[in-house]
């Protein structure tokens, strides 16, 4: 058998697919130019861009005349919507979404007394606040200041016939809770009132009772009248706290109206402007001494199709030598007669357990008809 020797065999070439080698840069000029090169595309790169912001970011301010003011004797004639006090008011909601109520009826002693107890609410230490915090499944109580946020310049309350917020109330502040809630149920029962002659007034004979009542089910968590008590802190600045009123306005018109209601009442006595917002626009007057500022809400908006426009109504206090207290009463009509200001309550279920229990009774009794008719 041949064998080959080792020098027989023929030569394997290995070709490698492999790039060549990148250029070596040689020379100090080479090297240099090329840091230059870099450095001057990392410059460009990292500048930043002047960027150009749209100057209209806060809706723009509508000169119009003082909202016109409506007696409220004269709403109780006025059931029909070609009075002359109806047409002013239908006009006025639709231009800027409020209007002006006096002769109210309301004393001044009831309403100062009730803004007195409010500030004592205030006035609660905040550790003892922490326990009334609002959060998702609490609507009403303290408002909390997150991070970030205008700190100092007003505080907020939320209140409502709720016996859960009593409960925690009278834990912290057990001496005064209860008074100051019964004038705040009696001043409620009263903006209620003043809100059902004015939707009468709005709607008229044209209201749609059906179609509002399933917009409400829609829309609405709660029904009844709830409270926004302001405290509006006096150690600061005119334009501090016009920053903050727009500060605040911005941010409930990006985040969206936080209760769905039909009309807003403003108590503010001795503000000295009110400001009335829409996301086009807005205006500034002097109200009226004891007047009740009248604003229109989603709802109202919402089933008229547009034709009466849902604004924000924000007071502002200046020059005053002590913290003054403000309160907006968000009332939303009920859909049936019992109601309460907590959700509405969901149709009442019956058991498994209990409906297993009347299928037996039901059984027995069947099972002794029976009985009882072959026997006869």
């Amino acid at each position: 058998m041949a064998t080959s020797s080792p020098e027989s065999m023929p030569e394997r070439v290995f070709e490698f697919r492999a790039p060549p080698p990148s250029p070596i840069a040689s020379g100090r000029r080479s090297s240099v130019t090329n840091d230059e090169f870099l450095s001057e595309f990392l410059e460009r790169s990292l500048r930043v861009p002047d960027l150009v912001l749209p100057d209209k970011i806060f809706p723009k301010q509508k000169i119009v005349e003082t909202p016109p003011r409506i007696d409220l004797s004269s709403l109780n004639s006025a059931k029909d919507v070609g009075s002359i006090n109806s047409k002013i008011i239908l006009d006025s909601i639709a231009r800027i979404g409020c209007f002006q109520l006096v002769n109210h009826g309301i004393s001044g002693g009831k309403i100062s007394s009730t803004l007195g107890l409010a500030a004592e609410i205030f006035g609660v230490p905040p550790e003892k606040k922490a326990a009334v915090t609002r959060v998702p499944e609490k609507l009403f109580g303290f408002e909390e200041v997150h991070s970030g946020e205008e700190c100092g310049l007003s505080e907020e309350f939320v209140w409502c016939n709720d016996e859960s917020l009593k409960l925690d109330m009278e834990g912290i502040w057990p001496a005064g809770y209860s008074k100051f809630s019964e004038k705040m149920k009696s001043l409620s029962s009263d903006m209620e009132n003043f809100a059902e002659k004015i939707l009468q007034v709005i709607w008229g004979k044209n209201l749609n009772k059906q179609v509002y009542q399933n917009e409400l089910l829609q829309r609405q968590e709660f029904t009844g009248t709830i409270c926004h008590l302001y405290k509006h802190n006096c150690n600061i600045s005119a334009d501090q706290r016009a920053t903050s009123l727009r500060y605040d306005v911005i941010r409930t018109l990006i985040r969206g109206i936080e209760h769905s209601h039909a009309l807003c009442l403003h108590i503010c006595n001795g503000s000295s402007e009110f400001h009335v917002y829409s996301k086009k626009d807005w205006i500034t007057f002097l109200p009226d001494k004891d007047s009740i500022i009248v604003t229109v809400g989603d709802q109202i908006q919402t089933v008229s199709g547009g034709q009466y426009k849902h604004v924000i109504g924000r007071p502002l206090f200046k020059d005053e030598e002590e913290d003054c207290i403000s309160m907006a009463f968000l009332y939303s009509p009920t859909v049936t007669n019992n109601y309460s200001c907590r959700s509405t309550e969901e149709g009442k279920t019956i058991s498994v357990a209990k409906q297993a229990i009347a299928a037996i009774i039901f059984t027995l009794i069947y099972q002794f008809l029976v009985y009882i008719y072959k026997n006869l």
